[in-house]
């Protein structure tokens, strides 16, 4: 019997691909237009006026007028004047001082606030009160405080070192700066590690618990590690806003007593005053140069971070 071939059953179709959507065509970016008017402003009110200021450094003018070339002159009379190298001193070493101050203190605030303790975001709100309050009111408070309450006290309790102002004493005046800004600076410093510590899995301490680790311990070997990116940064931050302190240093000792507590910022102001455009405005450029390379440092910092 024959056998009867099947017939050779054709392949299927493909199925038809869809066709491409086609591409939006590209239209004028919106975002740019609205970013004009900000751009403007700012090259306006910021850029322009700083070009402004770099290339009357170079110059003799004393503000308005006419003036003349002289290179270098004016930042090579920087290096030799002592009250430019006095008032970048006092504003180096009190930042420095305050910006550990700052830090350490809020550091401890953000651990006592993140513990499980009655009326934390109540305590959180009160800490954080100080951020809101104008330099130069709490300045003027301070300055209240420190000339009148403070050496009343001093006199009642018979201590001769409380019993006059700090303010008045060029070796101390110094003092009430620091305790100053670093009252009104402890709560943005503080908020930065609260939401650093909140940040770190429980897990983590759980473990070490069941390591062995006490509370000393979970700080050493889990909470400092973790939280080095959040110190760096305050620290940086911190340090580039008090180089450029001046309300409170103007309302608490305006420089004072003498020159004893003259900041950056102050110096360059009171050379305006007198007349000392060009000489202040290289003094500005080099004080510029400063906080641009401390930016740059925060950028690389925050970079690695959210790497």
């Amino acid at each position: 019997m024959a056998l009867i071939e099947s017939p050779v059953s054709a392949p299927p179709a493909a199925a038809p691909r869809p066709p491409r959507p086609a591409r939006p065509r590209r239209r004028p970016s919106m975002h740019l237009l609205f970013l004009l008017p900000a751009l403007a402003c700012f090259t306006l009110a910021i850029t322009v006026p700083a070009i402004m200021g770099i290339f009357f450094s170079f110059t003799d003018s004393v503000g308005f007028g006419e003036f003349e070339m002289v290179g270098l002159r004016n930042y090579a009379a920087l290096v030799t004047d002592p009250a430019v190298l006095g008032a970048y001193a006092f504003t180096i070493g009190f930042s420095l001082i305050t910006v550990l101050l700052t830090n350490a203190l809020a550091f401890l605030l953000a651990l006592g606030l993140t513990a499980q303790i009655r009326a934390r975001v109540v305590l959180r709100t009160v800490f954080v009160m100080p951020m809101v309050i104008s330099g130069i009111v709490i300045a003027y408070v301070f300055n209240f405080l420190f000339s009148n309450t403070l050496p009343a006290a001093g006199q009642a309790m018979g201590l001769e070192t409380l019993g006059s102002s700090i303010l008045a004493n060029p070796d101390l005046a110094w003092i009430s700066i620091v305790i100053v800004t670093a009252w009104q600076a402890i709560p943005s410093a503080m908020l930065i590690y609260i939401a650093g510590l909140m940040a770190i899995p429980y897990d983590l301490y759980e473990a070490s618990a069941l390591d062995g680790a006490g509370a000393v311990g979970q700080l050493r070997h889990v909470t400092l590690p973790l939280m080095a990116g959040y110190i760096g940064i305050n620290m940086i931050l911190g340090f580039k806003n008090f180089l450029a302190a001046y309300d409170i240093i103007v309302g608490l000792t305006n420089g004072g007593p003498g020159v004893a507590t003259r900041s950056i910022a102050m110096t360059i102001f009171t050379g305006f005053e007198r007349g000392d455009y060009a000489y202040q405005m290289a003094n500005a450029t080099v004080f510029f140069l400063i906080s641009l390379l401390i930016a740059l440092i925060q950028l690389r910092l925050t970079s690695k971070e959210s790497k």
